[in-house]
């Protein structure tokens, strides 16, 4: 027969992984949570240079284009820009985020197939040129800009492995692809390459294989267009609630597919969750404690209308280390982790075992970065949490 406390023992360590103070002590942890108060969440500069820099060693010659949605600040965009990355940009607001800290059009591509004619205009004033398209619909809103444009055709290539199958809402099948074609080139439009995305946090790289195989035939087919561009999107994956693959084992069949590219054809990823997902933490302190159905209910002052948000539109669940001093492995208890708010649905965590807690305590989470603040609401008007951004060794406050 099993030994409960000692099933719990091994529960909770599952629940809290080697980095996942993610550099800081708890004492320093701790600290920042007295000085700012909570919920406060705390961007890395160091961590995002780490994270770019292993992508572009892990996928040699390829640009990257960071998908400013995944964490749209500022000072993420400031710091990327002068590592030498370029912009995925979807949104008028986007290009106005962009613009307030300076960085140019030619570093960036519009990646969404569904547009408005005057958000068409805005991002050709910005200076983009490149855009991204899936229908004839779409094909025929730039007729009138089609000496200042050129397009890139989505194409569908689903993928049931991902965690977020974005190939469900976008893109065209590959056997409509020339007849879109046709149609752009008898209006005069220019079509400049193609792309995909085949899911967001995919397990493993096989399907971005598969999908730069089959836009390889149809760059050695379609000879009437002169193709200058591959756009193999995202959905290089992260450690959640388990290990993920390291990235140069990811991308290395990636790699051995591009080889058989025509050098003339420049490669594109568009990185959202690998960038800036490690890069961020937050500090949550408990606010009510409740005992209820056998458990114990520890009430935080953050929840998924909040940074957790991404729990409810992103599929991710969020390591959470709370920052006792007392020996972990004594007094565990089946527990539950719920958010400020009055809805039911505000519950982070209901199959977590805790050493017994108290109101005023701080929690951590973790591999916060991506698909978090970005979707963070001011339900129940909780204000949102206060962001800081980390950069040599400096707490700034982030814009």
């Amino acid at each position: 027969m099993l030994n409960p406390v000692r099933d719990l023992k091994t529960c909770f360590a599952e629940q809290v992984y080697p980095n996942s103070l993610a550099g800081y002590s708890r004492q320093q942890l701790i600290e920042l949570a007295k000085d700012h108060g909570t919920p406060t969440m705390i961007i890395n500069q160091e961590r995002i240079t780490q994270q770019y820099q292993s992508l572009v060693k892990a996928l040699p010659g390829v640009k990257m284009q960071y998908a400013i949605k995944a964490l749209p600040h500022g000072e993420v965009i400031k710091h990327l820009h002068n590592l030498g990355c370029g912009f995925d940009v979807a949104t008028r607001g986007e290009i106005d985020l962009l613009t307030s800290v300076q960085v140019p059009a030619d570093r960036t591509i519009h990646t969404h197939p569904i547009k408005k004619d005057e958000e068409i205009k805005q991002a050709i004033a910005y200076g983009c040129r490149y855009f991204v398209v899936d229908n004839s619909h779409e094909i025929d809103k730039f007729l009138a800009y089609k000496t200042q444009v050129d397009l890139l055709i989505r194409i569908n290539f689903r993928n049931q492995d991902a965690v977020v199958d974005l190939s469900r809402k976008f893109g065209c099948e590959i056997a409509h692809l020339p007849v879109l074609v046709e149609q752009a080139q008898s209006k005069g439009i220019s079509i400049a390459g193609l792309s995909f995305h085949v899911g967001s946090q995919v397990p493993s790289p096989y399907a971005h294989v598969s999908a730069i195989e089959q836009c390889i035939k149809v760059f050695n087919s379609m000879t009437s267009v002169d193709w200058k561009i591959l756009d193999i999107g995202g959905g290089f994956p992260i450690e959640y609630s388990g290990p993920s693959p390291e990235i140069e084992d990811f991308c290395r069949p990636i790699n051995v597919a591009l080889r058989s590219l025509n050098d003339s054809i420049s490669v594109l990823a568009e990185p959202g969750r690998y960038i800036a997902g490690p890069a961020a933490i937050q500090l949550l302190s408990i606010v009510g404690i409740a005992q209820r159905g056998g458990r114990t209910w520890y009430y935080l002052d953050d929840g998924v209308y909040g940074v957790l948000s991404g729990q409810i539109y992103d599929h991710a669940k969020y390591p959470i280390t709370p920052l006792v001093n007392n020996d972990f492995t004594q007094g565990l208890k089946p527990s539950v982790l719920a958010g400020p708010t009055c809805d039911s649905i505000d519950v982070i965590d209901e199959d977590i075992v805790l050493p017994e807690l108290k109101i005023g305590d701080i929690l951590v989470a973790t591999q916060v970065g991506a698909y978090t603040v970005a979707s963070a609401t001011e339900f129940n008007l909780y204000p949102k949490a206060k962001i800081l951004f980390l950069s040599d060794k400096k707490l700034l406050p982030a814009i």
